[in-house]
């Protein structure tokens, strides 16, 4: 069993801000009236990741407004929000299932759990989104990771942005769709037509230094949309921006383990972005057979036996690369 870390973040009180201005609970949308992308940022997907719901209430707070074309933001899982308690915060994930796995059309249209008719309740944002940003944390201490799914301009954004030392490049789960790959976020057409889709987890979910960098995220990622300018933003978040990161790091995914029903725990506690050294390493044992390295230098991307139970995945393998993040072209918004 992994130990439970110490849980520092509190709980933002959200109370002014749950009502929204969309006739949807939870979601604020702001139009500029020129033309620009719709940007979408999302926060509170899973009711114990606090970073970006504190995110979100500063930049309402701080009364945040595009320059051009359009901002939603959203927090997300509400019912599972009001349940959070910080001595037992893993219970507060979610109410029924996974709010996060429920993006595809056939979960959409079949409304039997609190998540999939939130989800329904929050699709038509997400699909009228350009860009969109998804702020989680994680089960367990670790640095800060930005998920661009497999779109190599994703990939170039989160570099662009420079703020994030790892970059994630997988396909999803086994076990359901995410909102970031939702409609023309998983799409090449949808991401060549100028769709933007990234999922950044801030750190473990009671860190203080997770709403520090979801703020840093949020900064950034308007910025590079193009609706906010950079006076603006120096003028109304001066604090937000954190160091630059230079050279990142891309891990690949090639796989993952997926808990099966016979149970999982792994041989030794294991840390995210742990290097492996050589394949064929037995890290655990999963319904009753080893788990194995599957190739020398294995980074282990997000290990965490927090929320195993059959079909969910408690750590995926990936290749690592560093890149010199060059000056980024211009990225222009929709004129």
């Amino acid at each position: 069993m992994q130990d439970i870390p110490a849980f520092a973040l509190t709980a933002p009180d959200i109370t002014p801000w749950r009502v929204g201005n969309t006739g949807v609970e939870g979601v604020w949308r702001f139009d500029s009236g020129a033309p620009g992308r719709h940007v979408m940022i999302s926060a509170l997907v899973h009711g114990n990741e606090l970073c970006g719901a504190w995110a979100l209430k500063g930049l309402l707070e701080a009364g945040v407004r595009p320059r051009r074309g359009q901002l939603t933001l959203a927090l997300c899982n509400l019912a599972a929000f009001d349940r959070f308690d910080a001595a037992n915060h893993d219970a507060s994930r979610f109410v029924d299932e996974d709010l996060n796995r429920q993006w595809s059309s056939e979960r959409l249209a079949e409304p039997v759990t609190i998540e999939r008719r939130r989800a329904a309740a929050l699709e038509p944002f997400v699909r009228e989104a350009d860009w969109l940003l998804d702020l989680h944390s994680m089960h367990e201490p670790g640095p800060p990771l930005t998920l661009s799914g497999l779109q190599p301009a994703n990939i170039d954004l989160a570099v662009q942005m420079k703020a994030a030392e790892h970059i994630v490049v997988d396909a999803g789960h086994k076990d359901g769709i995410r909102m970031r790959d939702y409609g023309r976020f998983g799409s090449a057409d949808g991401v060549a037509a100028g769709a933007r889709s990234l999922l950044v987890e801030c750190g473990f979910h009671g860190d203080l230094r997770s709403r520090d960098v979801a703020q840093d995220q949020c900064l950034r990622f308007l910025l590079a949309s193009g609706i906010v300018d950079e006076a603006d933003a120096q003028n109304v978040l001066p604090t937000w921006r954190l160091p630059d990161v230079a050279k990142p790091w891309i891990l690949e995914v090639t796989g993952g383990v997926v808990a099966r029903a016979g149970g999982v725990e792994f041989v030794r506690p294991l840390k995210g972005l742990e290097v492996i050294p050589a394949a064929g390493t037995v890290i655990g044992i999963n319904g009753g057979e080893p788990i194995l390295t599957p190739y020398d230098d294995c980074v282990l991307v997000m290990p965490s036996l927090r929320q195993a139970r059959a079909g969910v995945t408690v750590v995926r393998f990936a290749h690592r690369r560093r890149i010199a993040a060059q000056d980024p072209p211009a990225i222009t918004g929709i004129r």
